[in-house]
């Protein structure tokens, strides 16, 4: 089960999420509302336990940069949540290693999202960060053997309707388990990640 909750702020948020089950943490360095400091972020990952996917987000970043973060903050990976060409997530995946793409949910770069050659590909809505949703029947037309996370206006009400109807390899999280931005809300943390475990047991995942 592939359950991440993005645009970790604090440790406080950190831990309460691993506590509950979340299986990867996103730290946002792009601007936005829950953008972190490297130095911060890497103060919260030494304190999580070693199983925990922890992830970077980028936009449009060069690859020594991603790099180089990664490294600072002792992250698993990235996710590049910009325009990068295919070239460019290859680059970068050389740097780092594991790599997720996001892509817009019913774009052309969805449609055709197989061309990058990447552990995950999330796709989101057009305004990543903001709850809003989208027709998770896209799906049934992307293309194949490509391990989708689901991401985008996802909640404790809606998230087992969407792996049901989606089958993904995982869903991400930000502002659909906060009380205001870059804070999260512990009841809400738990129910999200207890109905993606139900989900997920039906799935047999």
């Amino acid at each position: 089960m592939f359950v991440k909750i993005c645009g970790i702020t604090n440790e406080e948020d950190a831990l309460l999420s691993v506590a509950m089950g979340a299986t990867a943490l996103g730290f946002v360095f792009a601007p936005s509302k829950r953008q972190i400091t490297p130095g911060r972020a890497a103060d919260i990952v030494k304190r999580l336990p070693s199983g925990v996917i922890t992830v970077g987000v980028f936009r449009d970043h060069d690859a020594k940069s991603v790099a180089r973060i990664v490294r600072e903050v002792g992250l698993r990976g990235a996710q590049l949540h910009g325009r990068e060409t295919a070239t460019e997530v290859d680059t970068i995946t050389a740097e780092v290693g594991w790599v997720m793409k996001a892509v817009v949910a019913g774009s052309r770069d969805a449609e055709t999202c197989d061309r990058y050659r990447t552990d995950l590909i999330l796709v989101d809505s057009a305004q990543p960060g903001s709850g809003e949703s989208y027709d998770w029947s896209i799906f049934a037309s992307m293309p194949k053997g490509v391990r989708y996370v689901v991401s985008g206006g996802l909640t404790p009400e809606n998230v087992q309707d969407a792996i049901s109807l989606t089958a993904p390899y995982g869903v991400d999280v930000s502002s659909g388990v906060e009380r205001e931005p870059g804070r999260k809300d512990a009841t809400k943390v738990r129910r999200f990640v207890q109905n993606a475990q139900r989900a997920f047991d039906a799935l047999g995942q």
